[in-house]
């Protein structure tokens, strides 16, 4: 992953994105540009997986009772 892009916030990777598949989808891009719009879309959905994994393990540890039990989803909302 480049450098920028591990710099990157979610929003900001979610919306590089929906750029990248609106121009591909378009069907007027140059192939060598298609290329290369698609090695980005492929960075930017590992880094949106990462930091969506991140924020998933941040809840799991947020969630466990001191005796080691797991709260249950409902009981979160209602926490």
């Amino acid at each position: 992953m480049e450098e920028k892009d591990s710099k990157m916030t979610f929003e900001a990777a979610i919306a590089r994105l929906e750029e990248i598949v609106k121009a591909l989808e378009s069907g007027t891009t140059p192939l060598d540009e298609s290329l290369g719009l698609f090695e980005e879309g492929v960075r930017l959905v590992k880094l949106c997986n990462e930091r969506l994994d991140g924020a998933e393990q941040q809840i799991r540890m947020l969630t466990v009772m001191p005796d080691g039990s797991a709260v249950e989803g409902d009981m979160i909302a209602r926490g």
